[in-house]
């Protein structure tokens, strides 16, 4: 079977791709981090390296102050700060590798959210894949400042994979909202055999919605409901914000407005950034659209279209072929260039772009030329938006 194209390495195989991207999610040292600082691009949108030396990094975020806290897909959750103008790890906020399967295509430690009252309840939430190969939410207590609780974990969600591919991974709680918001993949291998995206009876390939208990054991014994998710007490699973979507690989929410921004990965042809006020309800299509395409003909959508893109690429161009993306974030920080800006990249080829937030088609802006293999980016506390190399290393993204 040729598996589908997901997130992937710039010498991929036409087939058992999934081996290959396997290996290259290895790549990566436990070892101490280093400090890189270089001289800077001089552009926006371009990248500056700030530190080396992690394992296989596919997320990075803050809890509200200086630090950022960088998800390695092994199962490590380590903490960087910046000390006497150096970027380097401070230490393990949490390790749980002993419950985390990461040697299969697009496993591990994938997602993390800190609740939106962390100063004081101390709760954090972790997406992983289980050692049975499935996908997991918990959820963790905060033991120190610098340290969790490892033995916290209380389990909210598993959900059943198929396959090994296309897990997903991302979580965030929305500006405002006390609701946690989780990125599913359609389970995997090319295609959506099962047309479970389109599934309301499944989770897979669709946003997720639910409200997590409260931490002194009031409400469900594992999450809520928003009452106003699209099936709620209706025919569909009640946990279903949006569906249609393929691979969601990093989404995020306009820190400003609140907007939803999805980044898809495709199939063969085509990758794809959503952009909604509100996904509720939303079905962007998958797998019977692919981009602004109809899936698997490849022809442009005119009629029917469900929710399309505002901005799509296509994978082969001139020099190196784009192949997955990663989507990114709305540039927020007061006084910076990219202020308004939509930053996001692409996996295989490296490239970076930036769009304003009324983006809607049309031919895209020349990208930079990062060289990474972008596996997220990721905001800091003021504003600032990162870029992880899966090879180990964090960069800042000059003009944010």
């Amino acid at each position: 079977m040729t598996i589908a194209r997901s997130r992937r390495v710039r010498t991929m195989l036409p087939i058992g791709i999934s081996l290959v991207v396997g290996l290259f999610f290895s790549v990566g040292s436990a070892t101490q981090a280093a400090s890189a600082a270089i001289t800077p691009h001089g552009s926006i949108g371009s990248t500056a390296l700030l530190m080396s030396g992690l394992d296989s990094p596919v997320f990075v975020t803050n809890a509200g102050d200086d630090r950022l806290f960088i998800v390695e897909r092994p199962g490590r959750i380590v903490i960087a700060k910046q000390i006497s103008g150096t970027w380097q790890i401070t230490g393990t906020f949490l390790s749980i590798k002993g419950i985390v399967k990461s040697d299969g295509d697009e496993q591990g430690l994938l997602g993390l959210a800190f609740s939106p009252n962390y100063a004081s309840n101390g709760l954090f939430y972790v997406y992983f894949v289980n050692n049975d190969g499935n996908e997991e939410i918990a959820e963790y207590h905060r033991q120190t400042a610098a340290t969790a609780d490892r033995n916290s974990r209380r389990s909210l969600l598993v959900i059943k994979d198929p396959f090994e591919n296309h897990n997903g991974g991302w979580m965030a709680f929305r500006p405002g909202e006390p609701y946690l918001y989780i990125a599913e993949g359609d389970g995997g291998s090319g295609g959506d055999p099962g047309n479970r995206a389109q599934n309301i009876h499944l989770l897979l390939g669709k946003i997720l919605r639910i409200k997590p208990a409260d931490p002194d054991g009031a409400g469900p014994k594992h999450y809520g409901i928003p009452q106003d998710n699209p099936f709620a007490g209706k025919d569909g699973r009640n946990e279903i914000y949006a569906l249609g979507l393929r691979n969601p690989w990093r989404d995020s929410f306009d820190s400003l407005t609140g907007d939803l921004w999805i980044g898809d990965v495709g199939q063969d042809r085509y990758e794809e950034i959503d952009h909604v006020v509100s996904g509720l309800g939303r079905n962007f299509g998958w797998n019977r659209i692919e981009g602004r395409h109809r899936y698997p003909s490849g022809k442009l959508c005119k009629t029917g279209c469900y929710k399309l893109p505002v901005i799509e690429y296509p994978h082969v161009v001139a020099g190196a072929d784009n192949c997955a993306v990663t989507g990114g974030y709305v540039s927020r920080r007061p006084g910076a260039a990219l202020n308004g800006q939509y930053v996001f990249g692409d996996f295989c080829s490296g490239r970076i772009w930036h769009v304003p937030t009324s983006f809607n088609g049309g031919s895209l802006p020349t990208p930079y030329n990062s060289g990474l293999s972008i596996s997220s980016f990721g905001v800091g506390n003021d504003g600032t938006i990162y870029a992880l190399d899966l090879g180990g290393s964090l960069y800042r993204v000059l003009g944010s």
